[in-house]
């Protein structure tokens, strides 16, 4: 049975540092991808940041220079460190495994107070 697991969201004030972590377990198949996306109130889910097996990362223009995005491949985890938050960074955000398919995590609010 496949699981992801997502710590570490919450509230905080704009300026502050948030860290998510998502754990994945039961994936079978060689993992591809994790990342993260957000999803905002009327708004699309977005990429905020993925990660390669070969050590690729990729980031929404909106976030670069203040989030890093790293994995444990021995764990299969991943993990953000968000910086530098702003109020527009409020959002559900949700980790994305790829393997043979995609798996999701169940999403970890963050909030950003002006």
């Amino acid at each position: 049975q496949v699981q992801l697991v997502e710590s570490g969201g919450g509230l905080v004030q704009a300026g502050g540092s948030l860290r998510l972590s998502c754990a994945a377990s039961g994936i079978i198949f060689g993992i591809r991808t994790m990342g993260w996306y957000r999803q905002a109130p009327g708004k699309q889910r977005e990429l905020v940041a993925s990660s390669s097996s070969g050590g690729s990362t990729n980031y929404a223009d909106s976030v670069k220079g203040r989030f890093a995005i790293s994995r444990d491949n021995a764990k299969n985890t991943v993990y953000l460190q968000m910086n530098r938050l702003k109020p527009e960074d409020t959002a559900v955000y949700y980790c994305q495994v790829r393997s043979l398919v995609d798996y999701w995590g169940q999403g970890t609010q963050v909030t950003v107070s002006s």
